[in-house]
């Protein structure tokens, strides 16, 4: 029975390990996510994570600083932004008492707070929690090398005019030509690969074709621009205004009138020349901010709040880096298992698109006898996953990923497109750079 509470008093806590409350998603939103373009764009993490933010929070009956806490995933922090999570909350008017961290696990950072939030929740810690992820991949910092370090802590250690001189006379300007961040970032450190080598890994491993992953990123195209034109995102993308006056109102990567002949043309861009993976059948490298609600029973009470969602179950998994893309298939089936579920059982599924050829190997790995039998622990395969079921509205590949807030995207959005097709539940699931994965089973209520 949920405890009365008196006006700004906060609801008692009752969760325990054998009583787990229920954890409400009650409202989201999130910035359109806007393409880099070779130049840093006009907002920073926290630029973004506040445009969202405070239209969300302006709407919501109860006042900004009556949060427990503010959670935001966010990979790429800038040095004039350290704990993100921290300076978002502030600028949203949450109170100077708010306690707000950022949380990185690369492209599950943004789920991870949701989920991490869930968890705060569900055992009683926490009532209603702002949980979010933020990234600006075209600021990512450019790099100085090693060697240009070096020869400045030269510079700056001379202590005679002579010293000075000789330092001087060994500057190399090769030295200083700077190293892209983001590059380095998305190249596994253990392995040697990057992201996009580990995605031909799999088309290799489960036969993707180039024409197969093409023909999935003009879906994925025509899916986002149906989605626009119909006003399915209108409740879900706010607007977001540039310090210049420059207004983005949707996601601007789309091209609608993209094709697998125009596709075909592109190069490969991680194993030239006969690899399968190019720039249009990849995700987008973007900008943007993506926030929701959680809130427990006691909350939707004492505030009146409408809840969306119900979050069921959620599963972080790992392997081998090299395959990072198949995590999917492990986190969502260990959900499955547990909910004694088959993969069409889910009605809809948001699997991030980090590259067509990993979400089409993820699907190919479910109806394949010996990857579920050694990497899933199943005696028959799960089965092929109803292509109409997944990403229903576009994924990655035209919507954008900006890596720290790709998985709170696909959570929000998965609520949304339950809710307008009236449907019970979903999983949202995305691979993780490192050899990582994470999902969610959500319910609409």
């Amino acid at each position: 029975m949920t405890q009365s509470v008196t006006p700004g008093e906060s609801p008692t806590h009752t969760g325990t390990a054998n009583h787990p409350r229920r954890v409400y998603i009650v409202d989201g939103a999130r910035t359109p996510f806007i393409k880099a373009r070779g130049q840093p764009g006009p907002f920073t993490p926290v630029d973004l994570a506040v445009q969202c933010g405070r239209p969300l929070l302006l709407r919501q009956p109860m006042p900004a600083d009556a949060f427990d806490q503010v959670i935001l995933g966010c990979v790429n922090v800038l040095p004039e932004e350290m704990n993100p999570a921290r300076i978002a909350a502030l600028r949203l008017g949450m109170g100077e008492a708010m306690t707000a961290f950022t949380v990185q696990i690369n492209c599950g950072s943004g789920m991870q707070s949701i989920d991490t939030a869930y968890k705060y929740i569900r055992d009683g810690d926490s009532d209603l929690i702002l949980a979010g992820g933020a990234e600006a991949l075209s600021k990512a910092p450019m790099m100085l090398t090693e060697d240009a370090a070096r020869w400045l802590a030269g510079l700056n250690a001379a202590s005679s005019p002579q010293d000075y001189a000789r330092q001087l006379a060994q500057f190399n300007p090769m030295q200083f030509k700077p190293e892209i961040s983001l590059a380095k970032g998305l190249t596994d450190p253990i392995v040697g690969l990057s992201m996009g080598q580990t995605a031909e890994v799999l088309a290799q491993q489960f036969n993707i074709t180039r024409q197969a992953a093409d023909e999935y990123a003009v879906s994925s195209h025509q899916r986002l621009a149906r989605a626009q034109e119909s006003g399915w995102l209108d409740g879900e993308v706010t607007p977001a205004i540039a310090p210049d006056g420059t207004l983005y109102q949707q996601d601007d990567g789309v091209r609608p009138d993209t094709s697998v002949d125009a596709l075909a043309k592109l190069k490969p861009a991680f194993e030239p020349p006969y690899g399968q993976v190019t720039p249009g059948n990849s995700s987008q490298v973007t900008d943007g901010a993506s926030w929701v609600i959680l809130a427990s029973e006691e909350a939707v009470e004492k505030y009146g709040l409408e809840p969306l969602a119900v979050i069921r179950d959620s599963e972080w998994s790992a392997l081998d880096p090299k395959i990072m893309g198949l995590g999917p298939t492990l986190s969502s089936t260990a959900i499955l298992k547990r909910q004694k579920s088959g993969l069409n059982d889910i009605d809809l599924w948001e699997i991030n698109e980090a590259f067509a050829a990993q979400v089409l190997a993820c699907t190919a790995a479910w109806e394949d006898p010996e990857f579920c039998q050694v990497a899933l622990g199943l005696d028959t395969p799960m089965g092929r996953l109803d292509p109409e079921r997944l990403n229903v509205d576009g994924g990655a590949v035209a919507i954008g990923h900006p890596v720290g807030t790709s998985g709170n995207r696909i959570v929000l959005h998965l609520v949304n497109a339950l809710r307008r097709k009236k449907l019970k539940r979903g999983i949202a699931t995305e691979c993780i750079g490192g050899g990582q994965s994470g999902a969610m089973l959500l319910e609409t209520v």
